[in-house]
């Protein structure tokens, strides 16, 4: 038997894989390729689209599907299609009609299931185009003749990012979705149940894997579902209060090449699954 056959891997990307620069370290590739060779599952659940995440995918490879959408979507990246989605209520879209009317300096995206489109322009947005490379699609909110999977509004201050909350909480049909803040200027609506932690045990189950034999690891909140669901939750050093709360073991940062520590960590024995 090979020393990760049965175990299933999946590391958050931007934070914790990824350093500041957006490159993977030489050491995370080899450890990652290593892991692979002796019957480990490596992949990664992440709160991008596959049409922002292929760069990634083209450099580890992942062996195993991944996830997207935050939970909303497992993707076969060698097939190139969605092995299961989630789709996004039409009723989100009165709650993003209240941001619209009440927050004119939010800036917001819908995402469907296929791409990323621009419904009102700010800073953050702007980032987001720099960082992921997306073309810049413009379309209504309210024209989506696509399935949507999540709204993302971008703030370019804690003030809006507080008001924000504030105005998607309080609307009447907020207890039909789940919201999650996934990076510091970017805040989500997601649809009910979905999370990194509730797509990590239908991942496992797609390919026979024990959920105690799973290893979930990250930085950030929208991290904290899949810490806790898994197997072994693992928070870089680098990740946020909440994160580093709802895991099992606190590892080095995504500047120290975390992810070769934690499979040599695992190898050695120093943590146990």
């Amino acid at each position: 038997m090979k020393k990760f056959e049965g175990l299933l891997m999946c590391t958050d990307l931007d934070g914790t894989l990824l350093r500041a620069d957006k490159t993977i370290s030489r050491e995370n590739l080899d450890a990652i390729e290593y892991f692979k060779s002796e019957g480990g599952r490596f992949t990664f659940i992440s709160g991008r689209m596959p049409c922002t995440a292929w760069d990634i995918f083209d450099i580890i490879k992942p062996n195993a599907p991944f996830g997207c959408i935050n939970g909303g979507g497992i993707y076969d990246g060698y097939k190139k299609e969605y092995i299961w989605a989630e789709r996004l209520d039409a009723l989100a879209m009165d709650i993003v009609d209240d941001v619209y009317n009440k927050l004119p300096t939010v800036g917001f995206q819908v995402n469907t299931l296929d791409n990323i489109y621009f419904c009102r322009e700010n800073f953050a947005m702007q980032e987001f185009r720099k960082l992921t490379g997306v073309p810049n699609l413009v379309r209504h909110y309210r024209d989506m003749d696509e399935p949507v999977a999540k709204v993302v509004f971008g703030v370019t201050s804690e003030e809006d990012m507080a008001a924000l909350i504030e105005t998607l909480h309080s609307h009447p049909e907020a207890e039909k979705f789940d919201f999650i803040r996934s990076e510091r200027a970017l805040y989500e609506i997601l649809p009910k149940g979905i999370s990194k932690g509730s797509l990590l045990p239908r991942l496992a189950a797609h390919l026979g894997i024990d959920m105690k034999k799973t290893i979930g690891i990250g930085d950030y909140n929208n991290d904290v579902t899949l810490l806790r669901a898994a197997g072994l939750g693992v928070a870089v050093a680098n990740a946020t209060e909440e994160a580093k709360a709802a895991a099992d073991h606190i590892t080095v940062s995504n500047e120290e090449h975390a992810i070769a520590r934690i499979i040599y960590d695992i190898e050695s024995g120093k943590l146990k699954i």
